[in-house]
């Protein structure tokens, strides 16, 4: 997020709006990374990986390739009974788990949490040594129609690598796996084949992009309840979006609005499959708005699919304008520059009268990790952010006062 120049007021650009095409290929067999600024930035094979491991932070997140066909299960055995795991029961209950739809952070190794804070689903993450321990085992029906047992070893701060191992349910053929997190700077996963037993590079760095346009499971509601294989469109980390319907496209706007940062804000659900016709049809009042990675708001109306025949999703762009956090309701007179943070400080920006505010920074399980008492400065204030402390991961900056209390997200790398 970042202040405009006019940090409150809307400022219009009179920029005209193009028709757009980008394919996720015949077949939906690929993962297109597209900038709303540039344009298609990289494509890569969906069928490519089986894991993806998250990069920064502390939740730990893996995800499954559950689009490519494979199912995950987690067995009801401990890492210590690696040994004696078999799929007796699957068939009476085990839950299949899937990748989050809403939050990259939560991938489908991730599900099935307990009331323990610092439970990932796969592994505990001990807050000291800044280590997760596995702890988990889970099944896995592949595509290719094999059974295999996986489970996650661990992630070790001090070689900033995740290791992991895979075998057939009666324990032939075991193999190991490593994924080094420095390998791969700036990104938001690195992606594992089990096959080859290789790590791969497969998305471009994550501020080079916006949106990913592939398919994935998403759950449907028609024609009955149920995880389904969709192609949509997937918001990247800091980019939030707002959807408006019920206005005519060329009459909507996202003044006044709040914008959320769910990953699946733009999702699937654009288009719709008659079953009479046999024809995708398009709401006609149905309007996204989407702040990129720099801070601009483009406004995108969803025209065309061309199915798994040739997998192009045609929609129409326009650069709308800027707008400050507060009037996307994301947060409210505060930005960090940069964002996300590769160093040991940041600037904080803050409009407003501080009288004294006090500033925090809050880590995802809730705890202040550093507190100060900011000066009575009025105006737009920057005030230098020293986070050298700091982990690498997700935190809250929030600011509390006389007459302000407001947030803002920061990453630190």
């Amino acid at each position: 997020m970042r202040l405009s120049t006019l940090p409150f007021a809307f400022l219009i650009t009179a920029v005209a709006g193009a028709q757009v095409t980008v394919t996720t290929g015949g077949g939906n067999t690929l993962q297109t990374y597209y900038s709303l600024q540039n344009g298609v930035v990289t494509s890569a094979t969906l069928a490519d990986w089986d894991l993806a491991f998250e990069l920064t932070g502390i939740t730990g997140s893996i995800l499954v390739n559950t689009a490519k066909g494979h199912q995950v299960y987690k067995a009801p055995y401990a890492i210590a009974d690696w040994a004696s795991l078999d799929t007796t029961g699957l068939s009476a209950g085990w839950t299949m788990q899937q990748n989050s739809e809403i939050d990259w952070s939560s991938g489908a190794l991730n599900q099935g949490l307990t009331a323990d804070p610092f439970d990932l689903g796969w592994g505990v993450y001990n807050f000291v040594t800044h280590n997760i321990v596995g702890d988990s085992c889970f099944v896995l029906h592949t595509a290719a129609g094999d059974w295999k047992k996986l489970r996650i070893d661990g992630f070790t701060a001090t070689s900033n690598s995740f290791g992991f191992t895979w075998a057939a349910l009666d324990g032939s053929n075991e193999q190991m796996g490593t994924v080094v997190r420095s390998d791969y700077p700036g990104k938001n996963f690195a992606y594992y084949n089990l096959t080859t037993n290789e790590a791969l590079d497969l998305e471009p760095a994550s501020a080079d992009w916006d949106l990913l346009f592939t398919k994935y499971i998403g759950y449907v509601t028609a024609p009955f309840p149920a995880w389904y294989p969709v192609v949509g469109v997937m918001q990247n980390r800091m980019v939030p979006a707002l959807q408006v319907d019920g206005v005519p496209t060329g009459s909507a706007t996202f003044w006044g609005q709040e914008f959320s940062d769910d990953i699946n804000v733009i999702g699937f659900d654009w288009k719709t499959f008659n079953q009479t016709t046999f024809q995708w049809e398009y709401a006609a009042d149905r309007t996204y708005f989407v702040q990129d990675r720099a801070g601009s708001i483009w406004k995108l109306v969803f025209t065309a699919y061309g199915g798994s025949a040739n997998g192009d999703i045609t929609f129409n762009q326009e650069l709308v304008g800027q707008a400050s956090v507060n009037e996307l309701g994301v947060s409210s007179a505060i930005t960090i520059a940069p964002n996300p943070v590769s160093g040991a400080m940041a600037n904080l920006i803050i409009a407003g009268d501080l009288n004294g505010a006090r500033l925090s920074i809050i880590d995802l399980n809730g705890r202040v990790v550093s507190e100060e008492r900011l000066g009575s400065q009025s105006g737009l204030v920057q005030h230098p952010l020293d986070i050298s402390a700091l982990q690498a991961g997700l935190y809250v900056v929030r600011v509390q006062g006389q007459g302000i209390d407001t947030s803002v997200r920061l990453v630190k790398e």
